[in-house]
């Protein structure tokens, strides 16, 4: 499964739209230096989806980003 996320850094608090099942908006309080705000948005989409694989697989270095959602192997 893909996730399309939208991601603004360096806001007030922290907050997490569903737009909608494969959309997602977040505002991150951490700034996007050092992959700070992708491991952050990495912990949350593994809380959405918890005993799964979750990776960045594009947008690496822009606010838009695909997330690939897979079933973990043991």
């Amino acid at each position: 499964m893909y996730i399309k996320v939208r991601v603004i850094t360096g806001a007030p608090k922290e907050v997490i739209q569903k737009i909608e099942d494969d959309h997602i908006e977040m505002y991150l309080r951490q700034p996007p230096e050092r992959s700070l705000a992708n491991k952050r948005i990495l912990e949350v989409i593994c809380s959405m989806y918890p005993n799964r694989a979750v990776k960045i697989v594009n947008g690496h270095h822009s606010p838009s980003k695909l997330i690939e959602v897979s079933e973990k192997n043991n």
